[in-house]
């Protein structure tokens, strides 16, 4: 389980192709002392395991699954990503219960700069909008963010300069794509209403 909140930006040292998926490798950040093998990493809002790891990296394996329904499958040595550890138990919960199970890939429709803030716009999958409200969370590439407005084809948000200059979404540029969570109780009251008719 993961908060939103990004520890660190990281950088694709290595992306090697590896059976059906990958095996990423990220430089390690010099805050993640404690990370040991096994430990859950979220990269860009993915939670991965650590398979391997050195003084100044880690390496992580993507199957096929992960790379079809995330953007990971498309990361490029040098590329920077988003990293949270997995919380512990007491620590605080500063954004909101993200699992790192990616619902979908959303794209960039539009950003609206306004000196060092930003409003952006993200077109999505409809399945994923009914899991959406207006003052909601939504995770995007691993950013804990609240939807300012949701219609039947984008939501948008609203970004503050801490976050734009400490996160991946400040280098975002229309048409780019992002890893989308939705909210996690959003799901089970949607899951709900879809099965009411089971009780007849």
């Amino acid at each position: 389980m993961f908060s939103g909140l990004v520890e660190s930006l990281g950088s694709v040292a290595a992306c090697t192709p590896e059976g059906p998926g990958v095996r990423l490798r990220i430089q390690r950040p010099a805050a993640f002392t404690d990370v040991g093998m096994g430990d859950s990493i979220a990269i860009n809002g993915c939670c991965l395991t650590v398979v391997a790891l050195a003084p100044d990296w880690l390496e992580f394996q993507a199957g096929e699954e992960t790379l079809s329904k995330t953007t990971l499958g498309r990361l490029q040595p040098g590329a920077s990503v988003n990293l949270e550890r997995a919380l512990a138990l007491g620590d605080r919960l500063g954004g909101h219960l993200v699992t790192g199970h990616i619902d979908g890939i959303g794209t960039l429709s539009e950003r609206r700069d306004h000196d060092q803030w930003c409003d952006m716009y993200f077109a999505a999958p409809r399945t994923l909008l009914r899991q959406m409200a207006a003052k909601g969370s939504i995770a995007v590439d691993g950013v804990s963010l609240t939807l300012v407005e949701v219609t039947d084809t984008l939501f948008s948000v609203a970004l503050i300069p801490h976050t734009l200059a400490n996160t991946t979404l400040g280098e975002l540029r229309p048409g780019a794509p992002v890893n989308l969570e939705t909210d996690l109780l959003a799901k089970y009251v949607q899951r709900q209403l879809e099965t009411r008719s089971w009780d007849a």
